[in-house]
């Protein structure tokens, strides 16, 4: 039996647009207790991809441990927007990460998108920086 309700922030990055780029996630269940955290070196990606790339390893994490409903925080108000279809995906290359997000999307009751200010998450961006410091 999973968690059914998972709590995660999101963050990617790239030092260089492209540049070194990492992602870091962080899942908290319901009442807010740290279950899991994903901190990986992507290499060479723009910001957008790595915010994105964050967001796809986070569902991945998810659907591992067995989440029905995800509230999902993110700093990226371009990524949240277009996962809430305010904003069209222009970009080809973040397109069929959009795709892999609306497909991992579908293995869960409910899933939800919002864009915080990035001092509220500071968890995931300090994953996201470790990655990119081990990855150099």
């Amino acid at each position: 039996m999973g968690i059914e309700k998972l709590i995660i922030f999101t963050d990617g990055g790239a030092r260089g647009n492209p540049g070194p780029a990492g992602i870091g996630a962080v899942l908290y269940d319901a009442s807010h207790n740290l279950v899991a955290e994903v901190s990986e070196y992507l290499g060479i990606a723009t910001n957008n991809q790595a915010e994105y790339k964050a967001l796809i390893a986070a569902l991945k994490k998810a659907i591992q441990m067995g989440a029905k409903e995800l509230d999902c925080y993110l700093d990226s108000e371009l990524v949240v927007k277009q996962l809430k279809r305010e904003y069209k995906v222009k970009n080809k290359e973040l397109a069929p990460l959009f795709l892999e997000i609306h497909n991992l999307s579908i293995s869960f009751k409910n899933i939800s998108y919002t864009h915080i200010p990035r001092e509220k998450n500071a968890a995931a961006d300090k994953l996201a920086n470790e990655a990119m410091d081990r990855g150099k």
